[in-house]
């Protein structure tokens, strides 16, 4: 008697869905975390000022040494409504990046497909030389 454990496929389900859920959640979470950031910052500006806007200014650095020094004043416990709004301008940014990344790892990981992997990886060696430009 022969049992195949193989996963059956679902016939509701297009090939690639598994993949499209992920990326989905992934730019849905970047993108409601950055939102609940930087909403948080403006409203606790707008407390302690009545001001809703901030005065913000984008310091001439590329992304990683932008999220290396909200990171420091993070660990220093400087807490700021600009920072809450630096860490959702960040999220934002970064939400791509993960993008990619995930996908890099699905294929490699989860698919073992090697050419996809491999354009995959080239993506994000270019995105990843991206930002660190300034």
């Amino acid at each position: 008697m022969h049992t195949d454990h193989a996963k059956p496929l679902k016939d509701s389900e297009p090939p690639g869905a598994e993949m499209s859920t992920l990326i989905g959640y992934v730019l849905l979470g970047g993108v409601l975390l950055s939102m609940s950031l930087i909403i948080a910052g403006l409203f606790w500006h707008w407390v302690n000022t009545g001001r809703l806007g901030v005065d913000y200014q984008v310091p001439k650095m590329n992304l990683f040494q932008f999220v290396v020094a909200e990171m420091r004043d993070l660990i220093a416990g400087r807490f700021r409504p600009r920072l809450l709004v630096s860490l959702g301008i960040t999220a934002l940014l970064l939400t791509p990046y993960l993008r990619v990344l995930v996908s890099l790892l699905f294929f490699a990981g989860v698919e073992h497909n090697w050419k996809y992997s491999l354009f995959t990886g080239f993506v994000l060696a270019v995105l990843t030389y991206s930002l660190f430009l300034r």
